[in-house]
């Protein structure tokens, strides 16, 4: 079980497209001096994000018993990224 946990985190490639391009080019773009706290600010969000997503998934678990409360989710999901999508062409286009 272990070597299946380790194989889908380091396996992955979102692990490195997030943690060293995203993360490297927003730590880049701080001053020297920021990055020290950059880094602490970024490590405590992500411990603070999955702790919150497991313990919040156990307590959420009789709410998305219903197909309902998925579509609804799904729904929200769907107008985020078309809000990021038309964000990210309105700055490239002008």
């Amino acid at each position: 079980m272990l070597g299946a946990t380790a194989g889908f985190t380091f396996l992955n490639p979102h692990v490195y497209l997030d943690t060293f391009l995203l993360m490297g080019m927003a730590g880049a773009a701080q001053p020297a001096a920021a990055r020290p706290l950059f880094v602490a600010g970024a490590v405590t969000a992500s411990f603070a994000w999955f702790a919150a997503l497991g313990f919040g998934a156990r307590l959420l678990e009789p709410l998305f018993a219903r197909p309902a409360a998925w579509r609804v989710l799904d729904v929200i999901v769907g107008a985020t990224m078309l809000v990021l999508a038309g964000t990210l062409l309105a700055g490239a286009i002008g």
